[in-house]
C-alpha cells in the first residue's frame, strides 16, 4: 500500500476543495464516515456470527466426546 504522507493528504485535500467546493466537502467528509461506520459494523457483525457458528460446533464435539 503506497504511503502518501502529510504533503500528498494536503493536495489531495487541496483538489477535493477545488472539484467539490467548500460547502458539498462537509457533506462528503460525513457520507464517506457514515458508510465507513456502517461497513465495521456490518463487519464486526458477520465476525461475531461466524465466531458463535463455531462456539456451537466446539460444544456439539465436547458434547459428543463425553457421551
Amino acid at each position: 500500500m503506497p504511503n502518501i504522507g502529510i504533503p500528498g493528504l494536503i493536495i489531495i485535500l487541496i483538489i477535493a476543495l477545488i472539484v467539490f467546493g467548500p460547502k458539498k466537502l462537509p457533506q462528503l467528509g460525513r457520507a464517506v464516515g457514515e458508510t465507513l461506520k456502517e461497513f465495521k459494523n456490518s463487519t464486526k457483525d458477520i465476525v461475531d456470527d461466524v465466531a458463535e457458528e463455531f462456539r456451537i460446533e466446539d460444544k456439539e464435539t465436547e458434547t459428543k466426546k463425553n457421551i
